[in-house]
């Protein structure tokens, strides 16, 4: 039996769970979430405690247990304590600027680039250097982070772009250190 999806998930006090067969909405302080699951699992709501059980042990089936319990639980966290990811912009001349609810970004191109803030999510520029995308959807928080990364992504010779906060970029010599070798 999945280790994970066997866990039952604990409901906080202020969050409200609804399930209708395979349909499940949460709602806490920060928001409202709602999705739908494979119909063979079964969502049990039990006294502040929600479990997820599969049919049998076909294969399909393991699967899919460890994952909605996992897409049950991020839910939950999702509506207490929201998700963010943090980006930081490496380059001279490199920065971001928030534009009302979207974000502008400057990343070496002739124009800057105006990204626009998907629902549900919100955007933070603590330095010119510095962007953070907030939500409670874990999926498009962590969706959203990749495309402004993908704005101008690092390249390995002089480290210049848009990363995650604490990602290691690899530079490789370059053409002089190359020959000198």
């Amino acid at each position: 039996m999945s280790r994970i999806g066997r866990q039952p998930i604990a409901i906080p006090a202020g969050v409200q769970v609804s399930v209708e067969a395979s349909h499940v909405a949460v709602s806490g302080p920060l928001g409202a979430l709602e999705q739908d699951f494979h119909p063979d699992m079964r969502i049990l709501l039990d006294d502040g405690t929600l479990r997820v059980e599969r049919p049998d042990d076909e294969r399909l089936h393991r699967s899919l247990h460890g994952l909605t319990r996992t897409l049950l639980a991020n839910m939950v966290d999702g509506v207490t304590k929201g998700y963010e990811k943090r980006l930081e912009i490496v380059g001279v001349g490199y920065r971001a600027i928030l534009r009302d609810a979207d974000l502008e970004v400057a990343a070496g191109y002739s124009h800057p680039v105006l990204f626009r803030a998907p629902a549900g999510i919100a955007f933070e520029v603590p330095q010119p250097t510095r962007i953070v995308v907030r939500g409670i959807d874990k999926q498009l928080v962590g969706e959203t982070a990749a495309k402004i990364r993908k704005i101008r992504k690092p390249e390995p010779y002089k480290g210049k772009g848009i990363r995650y906060e604490g990602e290691h970029v690899r530079k490789k010599a370059g053409k002089a250190a190359k020959g000198a070798a």
